[in-house]
């Protein structure tokens, strides 16, 4: 493993608009690189101008506690009111990967976060983040925190081979069942599942009955996307090895653009797959709005569940004017409290969409979402 040590010249990410998925208004990445070296991941791929060989070679901010602190005392003078979740994990690099139990940037990062008073969701693969159960418990109990594991699958031997640098998969739901037992909101990322290896039904069935049955709070549910170079040619290699039966699938199975998305039709088959095992086993596939609408400004508030309706509109088929006004809210600047007069000249906002941000300005809490989600988790 080659280890590189930079000097970052920024640590904290103001994302443009909130992300309803995660919750997170920023994010980070304190290593770049992963030696969790997951096949499917498309860290690998060449946007993402890696140095050195992905998988292998690391290169860790060792000045990024020392930024952070000054880039959250800046944004605690500037903006005290607009606290919104901070994501660590995701996009180049977990921040539990082994190379955290020696530089422990992940944990200092924490510290800073609890004396800056911020909420924080946890995305990782890894069982370390057992390790900071003292310092997330204190965050939960001032703010929020979330702990979200990813899967693939929750079988073993797929895992062995698929995410060979990684805790298995029996010892992350170990893990996520100890922070649930200690009062922490948990979820699963069930994601991304993989074409005709973990999209079965059985496979699907078994991750969600075992998320059940530690009573997780949700899971966000996703499919694959291979990106031409290094990302495809590396899980090929691998298809090859273990599924060589399912190599000439793949070949004509993931369309050639950027983002290697599959064809729109397999994506609506295994999401239907999954909302049924959902439904079954009533579990929420995105965050409970009792976990962060505390804890959101009004202007994410409204966005995120203008969004969480428009999924779950969709997921029925049903078409949905909800998601356009959530973009176009997140393109206002004022509160919108102070625009309350005006709500209906904003674009893609309805008649029904007033009314649903209006009870959430005055309540934090909307009927219809709520009434959705019951729906949902009580149709067959």
């Amino acid at each position: 493993m080659g280890i590189y040590e930079i000097n970052a010249k920024t640590i904290l990410r103001k994302y443009k608009k909130i992300d309803s998925w995660f919750l997170s208004r920023f994010g980070m990445n304190l290593y770049r690189g992963c030696t969790h070296n997951c096949v499917y991941c498309d860290g690998r791929s060449e946007g993402y101008y890696m140095k050195g060989e992905f998988g292998k070679d690391i290169a860790v901010k060792i000045n990024a506690i020392e930024i952070l602190q000054r880039e959250l005392n800046r944004l605690e003078k500037n903006n005290p009111l607009k606290k919104g979740f901070i994501s660590l994990g995701g996009g180049v690099g977990d921040s539990y990967q082994p190379i955290e139990k020696s530089y422990q940037l992940t944990r200092k990062t924490l510290i800073l976060i609890e004396k800056y008073n911020f909420p924080v969701h946890i995305l990782s693969k890894s069982t370390l983040i057992k390790r900071d159960i003292d310092i997330l418990k204190k965050i939960n109990e001032k703010n929020r925190a979330i702990v979200s594991l990813s899967f693939s699958s929750v079988n073993d031997e797929i895992g062995a081979i698929f995410e060979p640098g990684v805790s298995s998969p029996s010892e992350r739901l170990e893990t996520l069942r100890l922070f649930k037992n200690e009062g922490i909101p948990c979820g699963m990322f069930l994601l991304p599942v993989i074409p005709f290896i973990t999209d079965k039904l059985d496979l699907l069935e078994d991750a969600v009955r075992k998320a059940s049955e530690i009573g997780l709070d949700f899971i966000n549910f996703g499919g694959m996307t291979l990106k031409e170079g290094r990302q495809r040619d590396y899980f090929l290699e691998t298809l090859k090895k273990y599924y060589p039966a399912f190599v000439f699938e793949y070949e004509n199975l993931f369309q050639k653009d950027k983002y290697g998305k599959l064809a729109s039709e397999y994506y609506q088959t295994i999401n239907c797959l999954f909302n049924d095992m959902a439904k079954a086993f009533k579990i929420s596939p995105r965050i409970p709005s009792r976990l962060y609408k505390n804890v959101l400004g009004e202007n994410d508030l409204v966005i995120v569940i203008l969004e969480h309706i428009d999924y779950l509109l969709k997921i029925r088929g049903k078409r949905s004017p909800f998601g356009y006004a959530a973009y176009s809210i997140s393109k206002i600047k004022e509160p919108l409290s102070t625009i309350r007069k005006t709500l209906k000249n904003i674009k893609g906002v309805s008649v029904v969409t007033e009314r649903i941000i209006r009870e959430l300005l005055d309540t934090r809490q909307s009927t219809y979402f709520e009434n959705l989600l019951k729906d949902y988790l009580n149709s067959t």
